[in-house]
């Protein structure tokens, strides 16, 4: 999923990524600079179901304290990357899908409408469409209420600038993984596991998990059902595990994940750095607007 080909003229300036733990930055650019301003417990709290800013006089002041000022009165385009749990995202079979985008919308909306737990037609709905033979696609699809965007986007809004580009972190991440036959990504970010699957460059499932403990044993069953499934549905074992957000428990998470899935585990990376729980959408997008 190439974000970088929405934007006909030059990519936003400014970056950013919002999590629980803070805000990361970037300026975009041939040397993107980056920065990370931490939030105090309970200003966001992350959720496909509620509001997610708590505390918006505090996510304003972050957010300002993180915005460069800008040279002129216009409004400057940014890029915001949202946390991966204020979302749901779905892949779905179509035997044919319509070339119409009018139709194409309603076609994803009343397939979404029943295993999303919000009202569709108050959402925000986009989606991608990946070809997979014939007149078939699979279309990847995101959802997220349009309270829950509004409320991201305003302190940014505020402080006079002007998101071009949302999108969540897990998407954004994928720029960051090589095509592989498949390669399952582990993307740890605070109490949210989000599991995705990839084959030849398509997406094939994703899983956003809330966990209970960020304990090993538990992440390793989590990711259990999703290599069964990779091995019953796609006719072949999964290639390798990327990890991304362990932190310094990455080397124990790859050692019980070897064990216990008897797969290639590595970390994901960066050309700008390691991802971490933190900033890897934001280093997705500074990747994808690069190439």
């Amino acid at each position: 999923m190439n974000l970088s080909s929405i934007w006909k003229d030059p990519p936003p300036v400014l970056a950013f990524e919002l999590s629980e733990s803070g805000i990361a930055v970037a300026r975009t650019g041939s040397k993107p600079e980056l920065e990370f301003c931490p939030l105090k417990s309970g200003v966001i709290s992350v959720s496909p179901l509620r509001d997610n800013v708590l505390e918006p006089d505090e996510l304003a002041r972050a957010v300002r304290a993180t915005t460069p000022p800008s040279p002129g009165k216009k409004r400057r385009d940014v890029a915001i990357v949202l946390p991966d749990n204020c979302a749901r995202v779905s892949v779905l079979d179509f035997d044919d899908f319509p070339s119409d985008p009018k139709e194409r919308m309603s076609l994803v909306r009343f397939r979404i409408r029943k295993s999303i737990p919000f009202d569709v037609e108050s959402a925000a709905v986009s989606y991608w469409p990946q070809p997979a033979g014939g007149k078939k696609f699979e279309v990847a699809v995101v959802v997220t209420p349009l309270e829950i965007v509004a409320r991201y986007e305003a302190p940014f809004r505020a402080a006079g600038l002007n998101p071009g580009l949302v999108t969540i972190s897990a998407l954004s991440a994928l720029h960051l993984v090589e095509d592989g036959t498949v390669t399952v990504l582990a993307k740890l970010s605070g109490r949210f596991l989000t599991v995705l699957v990839l084959e030849k460059g398509l997406l094939r499932l994703v899983r956003c998990l809330e966990l209970s403990q960020n304990a090993i044993p538990e992440m390793a069953a989590e990711l259990y059902p999703t290599f069964v499934y990779v091995e019953d549905n796609l006719g072949v074992k999964a290639e390798k595990l990327l990890l991304c957000g362990f932190g310094t428990a990455t080397a124990q998470a790859a050692q019980e994940f070897r064990r216990e899935l008897e797969v290639e585990v590595d970390a994901l990376r960066s050309p700008l750095g390691m991802p971490d729980e933190n900033n890897a959408g934001l280093l997705g997008y500074l990747r994808s607007v690069s190439q």
